[in-house]
């Protein structure tokens, strides 16, 4: 396949204060070829709930043509307005038609509605390069992908990866921005 394991990642920010350091990580991963940016969004949302959405991304004038606004469409984020949203509805029914399973509301994941209003968050879509010769020869093996998901540096203790200690300063590092002030 010509596509690695793809993630979207959604990340919270109740204060955004950015200094360039998630982009220039995210270049230095690119040049890695770990993982490539497919896409990504900025999403504020106001006191009221109000949404903007700014496009972010690390692709090349060129990439950036040939992929779109995936992010968009995968969450429903019509940012070429109606247009944009008919579009997306256009191609869904296509590929509904061409028997490809789409999302029905059961699987469907409100990712705007987990986003806290008077906040922002960073949606990206990353292509995981280095997990493609993994999946092959799982694929190759019959394996499939039955479920995915991060673990908490809390649950890391339990099995002797990290100390409490270490998982405390993990995630309070990973959840200091969402403490109330």
């Amino acid at each position: 396949m010509a596509i690695g394991p793809v993630q979207l990642i959604v990340l919270g920010f109740t204060h955004p204060d950015f200094h360039g350091e998630v982009i220039a990580e995210l270049e230095r991963l690119r040049a890695s070829d770990e993982i490539r940016v497919i896409d990504a969004l900025a999403v504020y949302k106001d006191p009221k709930g109000e949404i903007e959405v700014e496009h972010l991304s690390n692709l090349t004038p060129d990439e950036a043509v040939e992929l779109g606004s995936k992010v968009g469409a995968l969450v429903g984020l019509g940012i070429a307005g109606e247009e944009g949203l008919e579009m997306g509805a256009a191609l869904g029914a296509v590929a509904a038609a061409d028997g490809v399973r789409i999302f029905d509301d059961g699987q469907a994941w409100d990712v705007l509605a987990e986003i806290p209003d008077d906040s922002a968050a960073a949606l990206l879509l990353i292509e995981h390069q280095w997990a493609v010769p993994l999946r092959d020869a799982i694929a190759r093996a019959g394996g499939f992908r039955l479920a995915d998901g991060f673990v908490s540096p809390l649950d890391l203790v339990g099995i002797g990866l990290v100390t409490a200690e270490e998982a405390a300063q993990l995630d309070e590092l990973e959840n200091a921005a969402s403490a109330p002030s």
